[in-house]
């Protein structure tokens, strides 16, 4: 489990994060919500140790952030950011086999366990049937599918997401969203993930973490963010909640 105190981040002179005190973990899918510029994928670059607060205190598991050896960090939390490096010549199964890494470094044999969480992570994400695909050929759901059997090779119990659906349309979206619910409730892994759409959010988190201009702006289950006042002012745009499918909650929609 994360804990955050008295964070900020400056670039420059501008403040794009302040944070008096945030604990992220406990919960099974965390959605971090919030406009463009919120601050969103600045918080979970510090939380992945891609970037380092300006200042304040982060720790994982009670341990000073900073001070984690680099490949227990990676034995503890797997990282997908929202630019994902192009894989030339990968092959789906080569891709997922990379998530071995911390736990076997650069020249480490193949021991029958990390065969068994290769296997276990394209059976969990479906992936078995385009192994021996090529990525770069993939549409974007299944790249998504692939990058995320990864991150579940990993083993590590908390996984961080960077808009894994920004490039996604509305089904693959859906699609993504549902195999991170799944993974959650089969596996009791972590899951935060940073996401734009907020229906897509309150549909399958179990908490929602809403930023604006840096800041908290709400924290707490998805149906009491499903409130017009609190959506408008989070998006600084006049907002309503109107019903939705039988047996969900409400939608958010501008109005």
């Amino acid at each position: 489990m994360f804990r955050l105190s008295t964070i900020t981040k400056d670039h420059g002179t501008r403040r794009v994060l302040g944070l008096d005190s945030l604990t992220l973990g406990a919960e099974g899918l965390t959605v971090i919500l919030g406009h463009n510029g919120s601050g969103k994928s600045t918080l979970l670059g510090l939380l992945a140790r891609t970037d380092t607060a300006t200042t304040g205190q982060i720790t994982l598991n009670d341990q000073p952030l900073a001070a984690i050896p680099q490949r227990k960090l990676a034995q503890a939390v797997a990282y997908l950011p929202q630019r994902l490096p192009p894989v030339p010549g990968l092959t789906l199964r080569e891709l997922v086999r990379l998530g071995r890494y911390p736990w076997r470094g650069a020249l480490g044999r193949w021991q029958p366990q990390d065969h068994a969480a290769v296997n276990a992570a394209m059976q969990a994400t479906g992936a078995e049937s385009r192994a021996e695909a090529l990525v770069e050929t993939m549409s974007g759901g299944e790249r998504q599918r692939g990058y995320i059997a990864m991150l579940l090779a990993q083993d590590a119990p908390i996984l961080l997401l960077d808009e894994p659906t920004s490039a996604l349309d509305p089904g693959h979206a859906h699609e993504v969203l549902r195999l991170l619910r799944k993974l959650v409730d089969d596996t009791g892994r972590r899951v935060i993930v940073v996401l734009h759409d907020v229906n897509l959010a309150t549909r399958f988190a179990d908490r929602v973490v809403a930023l604006r201009e840096g800041r908290i702006a709400f924290d707490g289950p998805p149906a009491a963010l499903l409130r017009a006042e609190i959506l408008s002012m989070l998006y600084a745009v006049p907002m309503q909640v109107v019903a939705g499918p039988q047996g969900h909650l409400p939608l958010a929609v501008v109005s």
